[in-house]
């Protein structure tokens, strides 16, 4: 096991900052703890925490006290590889819970448009009727209208009476939110932030050519598969099913008649997603249960089983990019990551079934310690919420409303990317508030 002792210069040096990402997933529980590294973009990974996921299905937490008792685990390993007491983490979330819809904000009586105007017409744009069960998670700027001049980018700067947004609103059940406050709080943690998992794991992924050219990102989870969809640089659409890489292993237990542990194992070992991937075909053994003798299975049976699961979970995420109506803006094709996405023949697949250009994901731009253990598709969304942290710690809520009130538009101008993150922290600063 890697395990080192870093000082406080190392740590802290250049003001560096430290980092907790907590992926509560249906098939892992996963803690890593990062740093900035010395070049821009570089991540530093001091310490990892994996332990089997207990409590959680399809994305919901079932059961408090084991969920409690797997991350309290997860940070403990992490907190031994990094010699760093975890107080903090930013936490994803994930679910068929999670919807999310298009809104529309307006101001007017406007002259030179300012920032606090925009902070105003974002705002506007998140006043949705909500039910008492639904929360709002994210609040994304898509594009500006400024007296009907649309896809505008930055509007601080422009003249115009009137200004419109578009946002791309997420939303999830109040009660899960809570589960997992409670969970990480009994813990002994704070939760930081709560991200919803396929933002976390574009970030991790994909490249910003890949999200100005229009691509689509497919996490396939243990209980769920995400889907994130970017053009020009915006995250237009996200959506989750609530099908991934679990029911492969039931489909595997069920139909070989073994033990859901005997199902992983063979499932990583002898695996295919894709009937002509198999260019040698393999006898292995599957255990027998309670006295009964080991039988022999060939790997053409084994992918007969898994591959009409992966069909339908691709066909399901096809359905959803259609509904998104942005199929045709995929320039750069799909990113698959996630633990499945390391099945044999998952590729060759998707390719058959999307009928475009696919490519793994792998979290990149990664170094020190841990680095080559964490450069692959199950950590996508931990190194994500890690990135997510530091690229939205630099100024909290409070502190930029008081900059907007001095500034009176004369201040470097925001990108989308900055506004999401301004009124992202409004948001969490209402998460917080329980």
């Amino acid at each position: 096991m890697f395990n080192t002792k870093y000082t406080h210069d190392e740590i802290h040096g250049n003001d560096r900052k430290i980092v907790v990402g907590l992926d509560i997933g249906t098939s892992k529980i996963c803690a890593l703890v990062a740093t900035p590294g010395d070049n821009p973009d570089e991540l530093n990974i001091l310490g990892l925490g994996i332990v089997e996921s207990k409590g959680v299905a399809r994305g919901f937490i079932n059961n408090l006290e084991q969920t409690v008792r797997s991350i309290k685990e997860a940070v403990r390993q992490a907190e031994q590889q990094s010699g760093i007491q975890i107080n903090e983490v930013i936490v994803g979330i994930a679910g068929d819970h999670v919807e999310s819809e298009t809104t529309r904000g307006i101001i007017g009586n406007l002259n030179e448009i300012e920032e606090d105007d925009v902070f105003r017409v974002i705002k506007e744009a998140r006043s949705i009727a909500l039910p008492p069960d639904r929360r709002i998670l994210h609040v994304i700027p898509q594009e500006f209208i400024v007296d009907g001049q649309d896809q505008i980018i930055d509007p601080v700067g422009f003249r115009g009476h009137r200004m419109e947004v578009l946002t791309h609103v997420v939303t999830c059940k109040t009660s899960f939110l809570d589960t997992i406050y409670i969970c990480v709080e009994r813990a002994g943690l704070k939760v930081k932030e709560v991200v919803l998992e396929p933002i976390a794991s574009s970030i991790a992924v994909l490249d910003e050519d890949e999200k100005e050219v229009g691509v689509a990102l497919i996490d396939i989870g243990g209980g769920t598969t995400d889907i994130a969809i970017f053009e020009k640089g915006i995250l237009r659409f996200t959506s989750i099913i609530a099908i991934a890489g679990k029911k492969v292993t039931d489909d595997i237990q069920n139909g070989l008649g073994i033990l859901a542990r005997d199902a992983e194992k063979i499932k990583k070992e002898y695996g295919c997603a894709y009937l002509p991937g198999i260019n040698r075909d393999e006898d292995f053994m599957t255990p027998g249960i309670a006295g009964r003798a080991p039988r022999e299975i060939t790997k053409t049976v084994l992918c007969k089983v898994i591959q009409p699961r992966m069909e339908e979970i691709f066909e399901l995420a096809s359905a959803e990019i259609e509904r998104s109506g942005l199929k045709a803006s995929l320039g750069a094709g799909i990113v698959i990551t996630g633990g499945s996405s390391l099945l044999h023949g998952t590729e060759d697949l998707a390719s058959e079934i999307f009928g475009t250009q696919i490519k793994i994901g792998v979290p990149s731009r990664l170094t020190y310690g841990l680095a080559p253990e964490v450069e692959n598709p199950i950590y996508s969304t931990a190194v994500g919420l890690v990135r997510y942290g530091l690229e939205n710690q630099d100024e909290n809520y409070n502190e930029h409303l008081k900059k907007v009130e001095k500034s009176n538009g004369t201040g470097r101008k925001k990108s989308l990317k900055d506004l999401f993150n301004i009124v992202q922290k409004g948001i969490d600063n209402l998460l917080l508030i329980k």
